[in-house]
């Protein structure tokens, strides 16, 4: 073999080599990129399988709900209506001062626990909440717990009407109570302040903030039921869910559903 045929058959190699080693890197490229594709598809198959979980979750929460609901409508409620019409009777055909004072008593206690009962059987069949505006909703709520004066509530929002589905109003409405009450309960608070507000990026945007004593996030969240419940009703409907809470410095919520582009 002579030198020019050697030269020859060094550069065929070298290029062969080279060439083999290009395919090689291509194929790895791609097969990365095939398994980043896959990866990323199993992530959004598996948080799409989260949110039906949630949801079904929900659901079947407020299917049992809503029975409990017809339960104390149908069946205690009309009990303590027979009652009423008892004592209203007892009243009327009584004619001692002193045992038809007691009876009026007893009857006012059974109509007040009967109207209680029907707010509550309303409440638990979502009635409420599908015959009412969102912000309506949150104002019963705000009105509800600055009677008791414990802390004073005050909600503000920059629209005149937002139309939302029956889930929507659900996850703000409960979110909001869920807030509420935690604040009242465990960060001793004397003010909580509510906003929502819709705009150009945003469908809606919750932010609520109480000045309560606050928490420590780490040893809180591995255990707060209230917390978790929170952020699951969120991630049903896809919005970010933001919570920041320090020692002394109060509580911050952040719940934002972002427009569809």
């Amino acid at each position: 073999m002579g030198k020019t045929e050697l030269l020859i058959t060094i550069i065929l190699f070298n290029m062969f080599f080279v060439l083999f080693v290009a395919a090689v890197m291509v194929y790895i490229r791609k097969y990365r990129q095939r398994k980043k594709e896959y990866l990323n598809e199993i992530e959004v198959k598996n948080e799409i399988h989260k949110r039906e979980l949630l949801a079904t979750q929900l659901e079947i929460q407020q299917a049992t709900m809503q029975q409990i609901g017809r339960e104390l409508h149908d069946n205690i409620g009309q009990k303590l209506t027979l009652v009423s019409l008892y004592t209203q009777q007892l009243l009327y055909e009584n004619k001692a001062p002193e045992v038809s004072e007691r009876i009026d008593q007893v009857s006012q206690i059974i109509n007040q626990s009967l109207q209680d009962l029907r707010s509550l059987s309303k409440t638990l069949t979502d009635d409420n909440i599908n015959q009412k505006e969102i912000v309506t909703l949150i104002q019963e709520e705000v009105d509800n717990t600055n009677a008791f004066k414990k802390c004073h509530v005050d909600f503000k929002h920059n629209f005149q009407q937002l139309d939302l589905g029956f889930v929507h109003k659900n996850v703000l409405l409960r979110i909001t109570q869920e807030f509420i009450q935690n604040s009242i309960k465990h960060a001793h608070c004397k003010n909580i302040f509510i906003s929502l507000n819709t705009s150009e990026e945003a469908l809606w945007e919750l932010n609520i903030k109480d000045d309560g004593i606050g928490f420590d996030q780490s040893s809180v969240r591995s255990n707060g039921i209230g917390l978790t419940n929170m952020e699951n009703r969120a991630r049903i409907i896809g919005a970010d869910f933001n919570l920041e809470s320090k020692e002394h410095l109060g509580t911050t919520l952040n719940i934002i559903l972002k427009r569809q582009p």
